[in-house]
C-alpha cells in the first residue's frame, strides 16, 4: 500500500489526515512572514480575512484556530496563496502549533469549523 494514501483512499503525502470523514480543502491568503510547515495551525485575521500561524497571544482575530494547512508555505517575501483542510479529521501528533497553543487549546475551536483531532495510536 502506497504510504501516501489513506485506509480510505485519500492522499496524504503528511500522514496528517486521521479519520475517514469528509475532508475539505480550499485555497486561502497566507501572511506573517514565515515560512510554515504542512499541519500548521491557522488563524484568520478579521479585519483583512488572511491566515496566518495562530498565536494564542494574537489579537486580531487570528489567534483563534480556524484551518490547517495542508503543504508547506513561505510567506516570508510576502502573501502567498496556500491550501488549507476547512473540515476533517487530523492526528494531532502531526500539527504544528503557534506560541501559546497546543492540541488542547485549539481542539474547541477546531471542532467548531468541522475539524477534529485525534490521539492516533501506534
Amino acid at each position: 500500500m502506497n504510504p501516501n494514501v489513506t485506509a480510505e483512499g485519500a492522499y496524504d503525502p503528511n500522514g496528517l489526515i486521521a479519520g475517514s470523514g469528509d475532508i475539505v480543502t480550499r485555497d486561502i491568503t497566507l501572511t506573517g512572514a514565515a515560512a510554515l510547515t504542512p499541519g500548521a495551525v491557522l488563524g484568520m485575521i478579521t479585519a483583512t480575512g488572511l491566515y496566518q500561524l495562530s498565536l494564542a497571544a494574537a489579537v486580531d482575530g487570528s489567534q483563534v484556530a480556524r484551518a490547517i494547512l495542508v503543504e508547506a508555505a513561505d510567506s516570508t517575501g510576502g502573501n502567498v496563496n496556500a491550501p488549507i483542510y476547512d473540515a476533517g479529521e487530523f492526528d494531532e501528533a502531526k500539527l504544528s502549533f503557534g506560541t501559546g497553543h497546543t492540541a488542547a487549546t485549539v481542539r474547541e475551536d477546531l471542532r467548531a469549523v468541522g475539524i477534529h483531532l485525534k490521539q492516533v495510536l501506534a
